[in-house]
């Protein structure tokens, strides 16, 4: 164990990142009430520490793409009236520009989503069989599915280039296609050379349990993970972690296992004060129920007792989810627009559209931008 800890340090200071102690250890306390109270606890404690250690330099986030989603997954089949199946939730790309532990400047892009390589992980592939074979079911597309632009486009669109750009992350892998992203030596199929790496030379940041999954699915998590998605990858470009990572002041990923068993979070510390994304919910209405106006949201908290709504696609555990779902409330800081609401952003977030009604957001924030963007950091 000692080999495989010295390991992972020496790994983390070669990007100018560490591990983070408050959390050593919680994710394994047994009974799962103790364990619940030590994530709150730790949760608490770190908060304090990573406050006081400095803010990132610049982050902003732009739209990807909006993509259709059921809507028995998104609340736990909380909803309580009849609604359309199927939901658009929107994908966001996130820059953030912050200094790492050595004081080197850094550009990190967080859910560089490829719509493309989404559409091949096998619950796309057969959800879009299924709307064809419906009648007028192109026009059920349009309705929940959007482009708005590829992460390479919308980078442009931030004044950087892919030259600028030192890491991308996902907060877990489910319908992404790595080769999109990092690049590979075989020919994905119905392409014609090789793919080039989005971003240059740029490293993934990955915790081992999901690099791992996507390694060797289970029947149970094959629907969400693009088959052959890593075929053709050089394993240098990935950069894994286990547990939770501070990458520099104010820029952390939290693992928060769950909904994925190397599921994580990104957390950055902002002059409004704390956010926190991942798609633990799609909306502020699964981590806040009890403000829910969505029907049988907030009835779900109070039939149940329960402090949050998973977004429930996949069940890997849904103990573990709730605990996790625990810590990035306790991270979050309340809202400046609206103190009520916490600055949670989903990394996939449930759009606000009037024709989804009454399934709709309660509250949005649409997005995240502070300070400038610099190309040239490198």
């Amino acid at each position: 164990m000692a080999k495989q800890a010295d390991s992972t340090d020496d790994a983390l200071a070669a990007i100018g990142a560490r591990s983070i102690p408050e959390f050593d250890g919680v994710h394994a306390i047994w009974p799962r009430g103790e364990r619940l109270a030590a994530v709150r606890h730790a949760a608490e404690t770190y908060k304090e520490r990573f406050i006081s250690q400095g803010r990132i330099r610049a982050i902003k986030s732009v739209d990807i793409a909006a993509a259709p989603y059921p809507v028995k997954y998104a609340f736990h089949d909380a909803v309580s009236v009849p609604a359309s199946p199927l939901i658009s939730m929107i994908n966001r790309m996130i820059v953030v520009q912050y200094d790492d532990w050595n004081g080197t400047p850094r550009t990190l892009v967080f859910e560089p989503t490829v719509p493309d390589g989404s559409a091949e992980a096998p619950f796309y592939r057969n959800l879009r069989t299924l709307i064809d074979r419906i009648p007028g079911g192109h026009l059920v597309e349009k309705l929940v599915l959007n482009y708005y632009n590829e992460p390479g486009d919308a980078l442009a669109k931030l004044g950087l280039t892919p030259n600028d750009i030192d890491f991308c992350t996902f907060d877990h892998l489910h319908v992404q296609d790595p080769r999109m992203i990092l690049g590979s030596t075989d020919v994905i199929e119905g392409e014609t050379e090789p793919r080039r790496p989005l971003f240059g030379d740029a490293r993934m940041l990955v915790h081992s349990r999901e690099l791992a999954t996507l390694q060797s699915l289970h029947p149970m998590q094959w629907a969400w993970y693009v088959d052959g998605g890593l075929s053709g990858v050089d394993p240098a470009k990935f950069v894994t972690f286990d547990g939770d990572i501070e990458l520099g002041p104010g820029i952390a990923l939290l693992w928060t296992p769950g909904h994925t068993d190397g599921n994580h979070s990104l957390v950055v510390n902002t002059p409004d004060g704390v956010w926190v994304s991942s798609e633990n919910g799609i909306s502020l209405d699964n981590w806040q129920p009890e403000l829910s106006r969505i029907p049988g949201v907030r009835k779900y908290h109070e039939q149940y007792g329960r402090e949050i709504c998973p977004n429930a696609n996949t069940l890997e555990d849904s103990l573990d989810q709730y605990d996790s779902m625990i810590k990035e409330k306790t991270l979050a800081d309340p809202c400046t627009a609206d103190p009520r609401w916490l600055q949670i952003l989903p990394s996939s977030e449930l759009a606000p559209r009037k024709r989804q009604w009454p399934v709709v957001p309660t509250y949005v924030h649409g997005g995240i931008e502070y300070g400038d963007l610099e190309a040239g950091r490198r």
